[in-house]
This record gives C-alpha cells, structure tokens and sequence, in this order.
C-alpha cells in the first residue's frame, strides 16, 4: 500500500517529478563523464609512456644509471639477446647506446640526452619514425645524422640541415665531439622530453664512444601489458647480473598520478551529488509543505510515523530509479560517440597539455568497472537527501497540521 501510495505520489506534479529526474540524470551523467574523461586521459599518458617514451621493461648494466657512464654497457650482449628471444610474449625489442653531454651551436648551448639507435628497430619500440614534423628520416648512406625535438628546435633556432657539435665523454673518460646534421625535427607529446633527447645512429655514436657492437639499454615491448609482471620475472632470473626495470620502475610518477587521479575523480563525484541533494532536498520539501494538511489527516487516522516516513523515502526512491538509467544511458551514449571520434581538448592549451606529457585529443572511455560505485554514491545520495523532509514531516502535529 505504502509503495502503491508513493508511486502515485510522485506523477501528482509531474513537471516538478520530471525536472527532480533528469537533475538525477545530469549529475549522474556529469559524474560518469569525468571518470570517463580522466579515464582516457591515463590510458591515453599510459600508451604514450609505454610505446613512445620508455618501452615496457628496459634492461640495462646495474651501475649504468647512477651516471649514465658510457663505460657500464651491457656486457655478453649476444648471451642477453638470447635469453630476450626465448619469451614468447616479446613483440619488438630496440637496442641503445646512451650517454648525456651538451648540444652546441651558434646561437646557443644546452645539456642533452644522446641516443644512439637503430632506425628500424627504434620505429617499431617507439615509434620515432611517425613523430617527425620536418625533414625525413634517417639515410643509410649518410654519416652523423641526428633528430631532435621541436622544443629544442625552436629554442635554438634549428632547422633540418643545420650543423651542430655534440659534445660528451666517451668509456675512457675522455672528452669527445662530434658534428652533426639535423636530418629531421620530431614532435611528440610530451614537451619536456622533447627539449632533452635527440637521436643518432648507434654506429655513429659508437664510434665516438669508442664502443663496437655494445650498447646500454634494450628497451622491451612486449604483446599486452597483462604480460608485463610474468616477462619481467622471467628477464630476472634469466638475467640476474644486470638491471630489469618495468615502466612503473621508471616511472614511479605516472603510476602514483594514475591512482591519486582516480581518488580525485571520486572526490568530484562526491561534489556533484552533495550538489544534487541540496536539489533532491528542496524539492521533497516544497512536497511535503504542499501536503501538510493531508500529512496530518494520515497520522490524525492512525497512520504510524514510521510508514510516513517509508512514504517518503520510497518516493525519492523512484524518483531517483527513474533518473538513473536515464543517467546511465545518456552517459553510455555520449562517451561511446566521443569514444570513436576522440575529444580534442586544445582548446584547454596545447602547450600546457604537452607539458605534462598528455595529448589534447582524448578518447574517454564508459567507465564500467566502476558503475556500481557509482550507483552506491547516487543512491546513497537519494537515501540522505530524504532524511531531512522526513524528519520534518515527521514532526507535524496532527492538530496543527490540520488546521492549515
């Protein structure tokens, strides 16, 4: 009877029911857009960490990045390709030849980090290939080519064809130069790194480093990243003499910027629904002073306190059950749609994004796993919000009710 009683309740204005729904609806939908959003954002910085900056495991000698000195390379190289051969669930592997010194030119100087790679296989780790903005890649056939990033780029006034000297020491300790011409400038999303890396074959910096066939760093891909902890075990104990390193290893940051964006996102959550209850609140009130009279005949007749206030809660009971599908579905379709058509977010400031690493073009993502918490929150909500109202229908006196 009383959910009958409830249920016929909320149509009796049905303007005000409909309006207190989608208020549900939309705080419900802006709750899930932002999950959705900052979602995509991290697995967007995630791909980009992975497949554009460090690879999913590096593996290098266990002094080698205290200083990056040239002279702790990976020793019984062919004996470490091996042992990387053998597990299945590697996809592409990139080998390195790395050290830091200074880029110099006429207009200026600045500390760099110098990769030496090869072509193909950095393309196919990092993908350095399809981040050029000026110039082409690498030529075989000519010698002391190097890329560098846009932001140094425009720091130092360079253009493909300019002439540089990198400076660095070499195994010996020794104090080595060589000149180099910008063969291409490269962008990717991730400004910082763009203003410290620059890029040379291996054999050319090899040379230099006097180094032959060595290398620093190997830096891994592997199928999926559920692959990652079970790959990364397995190079331990197959290789316990050198240094085997996940993503989250290196980059410790971006694991922590992933959890605590998470907390955030439910921080916001919480926010938009203390936001709706104010809405839930007021309008169960203004229902239950337009009802006083008939409050007060319903108790004056016998009715318990506790059934009015059951009468109350399963009224915004339905009405948030009416909004929430409502919610989720409006939510499911927008985000599906900005899902395969990505959401360009420059307008915000390409430059800021870059800066942090993030590309503007986001493709949110439904977030399904955390549904039910929402739900919970959205409910739970409904649940507090009604207390008040019922509290103070509940406080009517029959008498006074009675005669209003």
């Amino acid at each position: 009877m009383i959910i009958l009683m409830a249920w016929r309740n909320i149509w009796r204005n049905k303007m005000r029911s409909i309006i207190v729904m989608m208020s549900i609806a939309i705080g419900l939908f802006a709750g899930m857009a932002v999950l959705s959003l900052y979602k995509g954002m991290m697995k967007s910085r995630i791909a980009t960490v992975v497949n554009a900056e460090i690879g999913h495991i590096q593996i290098h000698d266990t002094d080698f990045k205290k200083d990056y000195e040239p002279r702790f390379f990976i020793k019984n190289a062919n004996t470490v390709l091996h042992e990387i051969q053998k597990i299945p669930e590697i996809k592409a592997i990139a080998l390195r030849s790395i050290t830091t010194g200074m880029l110099i030119t006429p207009t200026g100087s600045a500390g760099v980090k110098i990769n030496g790679i090869i072509p193909a296989q950095e393309n196919g780790v990092s993908q350095l290939k399809l981040k050029i903005k000026k110039g082409k890649g690498f030529s075989e056939k000519k010698k002391n080519e190097v890329f560098i990033g846009k932001k140094l780029a425009d720091k130092m006034k360079l253009k493909p064809g300019s002439k540089l000297v990198l400076t660095f020491t070499d195994t010996a300790g020794e104090i080595v130069s060589g000149a180099f011409r910008i063969a291409a400038i490269y962008q990717s999303d991730n400004a910082p790194l763009d203003e410290r890396n620059v890029y040379v074959k291996i054999a050319d910096l090899n040379e230099l480093l006097g180094l032959t066939d060595q290398f620093h760093e190997i830096a891994i891909i592997i199928q999926d990243d559920k692959y990652l902890a079970s790959v990364k075990k397995k190079l331990q104990q197959h290789l316990p003499q050198y240094q085997v390193d996940s993503w989250i290893d290196i980059s410790p940051e971006m694991d922590l910027m992933v959890k605590t964006t998470d907390q955030y996102s439910y921080i916001i959550i919480v926010i938009i629904m203390i936001a709706l209850a104010f809405g839930i609140i007021n309008t169960m009130l203004m229902a239950i002073l337009e009802r006083t009279r008939e409050i007060g005949m319903m108790i004056a007749l016998g009715t318990s306190r506790i059934r009015v206030f059951m009468l109350i809660l399963f009224e915004t009971f339905f009405l948030t059950a009416a909004g929430t599908p409502i919610g989720i579905f409006l939510a499911w379709g927008i985000i599906s749609y900005f899902n395969k058509r990505g959401l360009d977010l420059s307008g915000m400031g390409k430059e800021m994004m870059s800066s942090f690493g993030f590309n503007t073009l986001v493709y949110p993502e439904f977030p399904g796993e955390k549904l039910f918490g929402i739900l919970v929150i959205v409910v739970s909500t409904a649940i507090i919000s009604c207390l008040f109202p019922a509290a103070r229908a509940l406080k009517l006196k029959p008498a006074d009710a009675l005669r209003r």
